[in-house]
């Protein structure tokens, strides 16, 4: 059973992916507007049309602004805990196609197991997800996992334990330390915001957290997500993740935020 997966963009500004397996497409996230997402899907020869569920971590607009316009598909089943529901409702006239779950449970769609299980981010009930499909030891549709962990202050150990689960992780490197300090646009209060327990990470704990799992975790590939415009770039994410990359057993992807769609820069070969 063939699979693809697409960051159609991620940063600051809006943060959506698709997760295509055998039988199912999903959206992870939709902090564009549908009418974007849309345009996004046709740079890739995929339609809003064709997408069975829509999977939200949490009610920030730059990962559930699309649900306005996607509400319009009544047959969409958006997935969200209580609290992420109630917050983007709030902002609705039109009720979607709610799939309320409890965060730390397990449940399927289709042909996909989704884990959900709760990071520390300022949100009401903020998630993460790994995505498993396949079945153990079948040669032609091998049991596969995604994990899909941004927006997190810190990563506790329950996190630490959902990545060694999977082949392929999104993980957020948001800023850069001396870029954030130098900022202008931002307050010292949302500085501090940014930086704590409940905030974004940072490069260096990004950095630090894939070395931990360098050997000895699943992982075949990675995707650095989430930074900001204004307080990170592609260059100092390499430039921080370089010597990683010489010795590490899976593949580092930057997702550039400057670009709108599938937009993976990979590390050069050394």
């Amino acid at each position: 059973m063939s699979a693809n997966f697409q960051i159609l963009g991620s940063s600051s500004s809006g943060n959506c992916a698709l997760l295509c397996t055998g039988n199912t497409k999903v959206l992870v996230d939709v902090g564009f507007s549908a009418k974007r997402i849309g345009e996004m899907l046709q740079t890739i020869n995929e339609s809003l049309d064709t997408i069975d569920a829509v999977f939200l971590t949490h009610e920030h607009s730059d990962h559930a602004q699309g649900i306005r316009g996607l509400a319009k598909r009544a047959d969409l089943p958006i997935f969200a805990n209580r609290d992420t529901a109630d917050a983007v409702q709030g902002k609705l006239t039109k009720r979607p196609n709610w799939q309320i779950f409890q965060t730390g449970t397990t449940f399927n769609f289709r042909d996909i197991e989704i884990r959900s299980f709760s990071l520390p981010h300022d949100a009401y009930d903020p998630v993460g997800y790994t995505f498993h499909w396949g079945e153990e030891g079948d040669l032609f549709s091998p049991r596969q996992g995604l994990g899909w962990i941004t927006d997190l202050g810190y990563v506790p150990e329950h996190v630490k334990e959902h990545m060694h689960s999977v082949e392929t992780l999104v993980l957020e490197a948001n800023y850069d330390e001396d870029l954030l300090e130098k900022d202008e646009k931002r307050p010292w209060s949302t500085k501090q915001r940014i930086r704590g327990r409940h905030g974004h990470l940072s490069n260096d704990a990004a950095y630090n957290v894939l070395n931990e799992l360098n050997g000895s975790a699943k992982l075949r590939e990675v995707f650095i997500a989430h930074l900001s415009k204004d307080c990170n770039s592609v260059a100092h994410v390499q430039s921080k993740f370089a010597g990683l990359c010489r010795a590490n057993s899976f593949k580092i992807n930057i997702v550039n935020p400057d670009i709108g769609t599938t937009c993976a820069v990979q590390f050069p070969t050394l």
